[in-house]
Formats: C-alpha cells, structure tokens, sequence
C-alpha cells in the first residue's frame, strides 16, 4: 500500500467514514454481487469503514473487511461492532487465507498501489478464491496520469491490460466502464470467476 495513501486514511478516518456513510447507495456493485456473488465465505478487500462489508453479511454473504488502516478499521469496528474485521494490506495480504472464499469484493482500491504492484495484487486477490470463486474488483480511472489528492492519496494510471493479463487463467464475466452509483466517479469493473477443480 502506498504509504502516504495509508497516512491520509489513518490521519482522517472518522471524515472518510462519514464521506461514505453519506454517499448514495452503491446500487450499481450491489446489482453485480447479487448477479455474480454465490453464498459463501467472502472478503472485503480495502473495506474502509465497512459499509460494504455490512451490505455483504445483510445479504446473505458472510464477510470479514480487511483494510491496511488501522484508523479506518477502528470507525468499521465502532460501527459496525458485530462484523469482523482485520488488519492487512495489499499486495501481500498478510494473514488472509489462501483458497479460503468464494467471493473477493475489492471496491476502488487498486489505484492506490504504484502501478509496479497491480499485477501482483490482482494474482494475490485470486488465489484468495476457492474453486469455482468470484473476484469483484474495481478502480477509479485516472485519465490525467497519476496523480494525488488534496489527503495526499495516490489515484495511479495504469493499463487495464496489467488486469486483464493476470486474469488469463480465470473466465471475465463482466468488463465494463461507468459511473459509479455512490461516489460520481468513472470507474471500471471486472467480474472474473476461477476455474472449478
């Protein structure tokens, strides 16, 4: 994780958290879950505040929400108090189990990896997966080149290609480029499944 992206979510969690508390319904990730999404362990990767990873477990998906930030983690854990949540970052995911879920969410995270690292966390979320598993992964497009946010939060450009690459051995169900429901911002999404054993 880059670290001045990690500074800026540590130094001002309880403000991003109620950012995203107050943002629209993410109606758009939730119709992809419920379409693609089967019942089943899942981890939140980069669950910020856990609003996402509460929607999972009301819905049937029982999650756990991991984040790099402990600050973030501390506004998830006060809000969500019966949720489980765990510290870890990308791209190594320390102490997340491998072959463990039938599901991997990673809403709007990628972007803040240098770009040197997306291959590797893209490998890493899938062998997160079981057989027969689906990955969810997202990322804010950056048409400007990279560049940082007034936080000082890394927003990385970077080829979907360095995605789609280490997707070869998985099947894409979804690729699309949109608007995202909750934040206003063109993101692009990537729906993949792995292979059944």
């Amino acid at each position: 994780m880059d670290r001045s992206t990690l500074e800026a979510y540590d130094r001002n969690a309880a403000l991003f958290a109620a950012d995203w508390q107050a943002q629209s319904t993410p109606t758009d990730l939730q119709e992809v879950v419920r379409r693609f999404f089967r019942p089943g362990l899942t981890a939140d990767i980069g669950c910020g505040s856990g609003r996402d990873t509460a929607w999972l477990c009301q819905n049937g998906f029982s999650a756990i929400g991991y984040d790099p930030s402990e600050g973030l983690l501390a506004e998830a854990r006060r809000l969500y108090p019966d949720l489980h949540f765990e510290c870890s970052a990308l791209p190594a995911l320390e102490g997340v189990a491998s072959g463990a879920f039938a599901n991997v969410l990673c809403e709007t995270v990628i972007m803040h990896l240098a770009p040197a690292m997306i291959s590797d966390a893209v490998r890493r979320l899938l062998s997160l997966l079981e057989p027969d598993g689906t990955l969810y992964l997202s990322w804010r497009l950056n048409e400007t080149g990279s560049r940082r946010d007034k936080h000082g939060r890394l927003y990385a450009n970077f080829d979907g290609d360095l995605v789609r690459g280490v997707l070869d051995a998985a099947t894409v169900l979804l690729d699309e480029q949109l608007e995202s429901a909750s934040s206003g911002k063109m993101v692009r999404r990537i729906v993949a499944r792995t292979s059944a054993i």
